[in-house]
């Protein structure tokens, strides 16, 4: 089996030029992804509030950390102390609570808004008729800078059934983009995971999460 070395230096010279690699690395040890930034990985994301804490003590500010799993507007003080950029904001709650944390840190929080692009009860995110409303409301908020959209997609399965998903999300993408909405700047396209990561990017993603090609199957 690859190492994980090896597995992130393939990865890197796939990728086209321009789009960004998030090692999702959730349940991974603080050993296992600080070999991932040594190979060359920039930016780690996490899941959990409290994995990305452990972890963060060890890697410290060797890499960008961006979360990628729900926030619970609970552990949104942690988040903001870890984090360079929070994807998954899809609520107005999250959103002030975040950006009350922020100003109380001192810093503007770059966030994605999440798009539940397949409408799927168990899945977070905001529903797609609803997001230019919510990028509305939450835009004048001083401490988050709204830097575009993230999504999911199916878990699993045939790719090609993602790139309808993926297709809606670069749609609101560019609607949003044209409406030059003071405070938000549509920049990042985040889209993709192990399994789809290569249909998202030629549906436009310019940012992927990939996780189980860089450390192997999760046990």
């Amino acid at each position: 089996m690859a190492s994980i070395k090896e597995n992130v230096e393939r990865i890197l010279k796939e990728l086209p030029a321009g789009v960004e690699l998030v090692a999702a690395a959730k349940t991974k040890t603080p050993a296992e992804i600080l070999e991932a930034v040594e190979a060359g990985i920039k930016i780690i994301g996490e899941n959990y509030v409290q994995e990305a804490a452990e972890a963060f003590a060890v890697v410290g500010r060797r890499g960008k950390w961006h979360f990628i799993g729900h926030l619970q507007t609970n552990k949104a003080k942690k988040a903001v102390e870890i984090f360079d950029m929070i994807e998954t904001v899809d609520s107005p709650d999250l959103a002030r609570e975040i950006d009350k944390r922020s100003r109380n840190a001192g810093k503007v929080m770059p966030v994605l808004i999440e798009i539940n692009s397949g409408e799927e009860g168990q899945k977070f995110g905001v529903r797609p008729k609803d997001a230019e409303a919510l990028i509305r409301e939450i835009a004048p908020l001083q401490n988050i800078r709204i830097e575009g959209l993230m999504t999911m997609g199916p878990f699993e399965g045939d790719p090609e059934d993602a790139r309808p998903y993926f297709k809606i999300t670069k749609q609101l993408f560019d609607a949003f983009k044209a409406l030059a909405l003071p405070g938000v700047e549509m920049k990042w396209l985040s889209m993709g995971m192990t399994n789809s990561y290569p249909v998202a990017i030629e549906e436009g993603a310019n940012m992927v999460r990939i996780g189980t090609k860089i450390f192997g199957p999760r046990i």
